[in-house]
């Protein structure tokens, strides 16, 4: 298990664009009003599990959304990196990070669905490549949102004398949340998370929790300085469903917690659950914290 010391625990919702917007925005109000320490929105243009349905584009949301929210950290989990230069992505998360009142998470990803890229025509790389824009993107946004002007020149993106204004609300720029399973991207993420997240079983979590304490020493940083995040995807997580009573849900973050995750982002049950959720969040989170 990891040794890296945890503060105190946080919860938080990634909830799906599925819904109308007046019911996604009602549900972000209620989830804040519930005591949840963030909200999240997953960055795809159709739902992965039934690929026809309705899908709203996860940062115009976030924009309105910051807006009918007050109190909650909130973010894109995670910004796909192939739908987006990363500079453009730079400028939106400066834009919502205003908006917020500096309340973002800038959350980062390499881009995982293949399906949805062929179906809108957009650029699905090799694994090697994929990677090596991610790691590319990454080191660019950290120098762009840093300075008010930057240059870059790497081998996929190129910054010349690009200006940072306005500056972010949040210094030296807001907190990256990235996204990484695999030995190379959790590297990355020692190197320059603020926020590390992942998902998997208890000892594949426990294995890269590890990995991630070797990569931040030596990238000369204090493990210490990583939050530890946790991500439940219904659907990729099977084995797995916390909201099915108390005393899962109990079971699910002491295991998790164990295996050395501190932040729990959770997708929420189908709304006619929502009962045992207002339960949890009033009954359970506040002695798990």
């Amino acid at each position: 298990m990891s040794q890296t010391p945890q503060t105190q625990r946080t919860f938080g919702i990634q909830t799906l664009q599925t819904c109308t917007w007046s019911e996604l925005r009602e549900r972000w109000e209620w989830f804040e009003a519930l005591g949840f320490d963030s909200l999240w929105l997953p960055d795809h243009l159709v739902p992965t599990a039934n690929r026809e349905g309705p899908f709203f584009e996860a940062w115009t949301a976030l924009s309105a959304l910051a807006m009918a929210t007050k109190r909650v950290r909130l973010g894109v989990l995670v910004s796909s990196n192939t739908f987006r230069h990363p500079a453009l992505l730079a400028k939106q998360a400066v834009t919502v990070d205003h908006i917020s009142a500096g309340r973002l998470e800038l959350g980062i990803g390499a881009g995982w669905f293949a399906w949805e890229h062929e179906t809108f025509g957009l650029d699905f790389p090799p694994t090697k490549e994929l990677v090596d824009r991610y790691a590319e993107a990454v080191t660019l946004l950290d120098t762009y949102l840093r300075n008010g002007v930057s240059s870059f020149q790497g081998q996929h993106y190129t910054l010349r004398d690009a200006p940072n204004r306005p500056a972010p609300l949040q210094l030296p720029r807001p907190p990256f949340m990235i996204g990484a399973h695999g030995p190379r991207t959790i590297r990355l993420a020692g190197r320059y998370a603020d926020t590390w997240n992942s998902r998997g079983t208890p000892d594949e979590i426990r294995e890269r929790n590890a990995r991630l304490d070797d990569s931040a020493v030596a990238a000369d940083r204090d493990p210490a300085a990583i939050r530890r995040s946790l991500l439940y995807v219904v659907a990729q997580m099977p084995e797995e469903n916390p909201w099915v009573s108390i005393e899962a849900f109990r079971d699910f973050i002491g295991r998790f917690g164990e295996a050395g995750m501190a932040d729990f982002i959770l997708q929420p049950p189908p709304p006619e659950q929502f009962s045992l959720v207002e339960r949890i969040a009033d009954e359970v989170i506040p002695t798990l914290r």
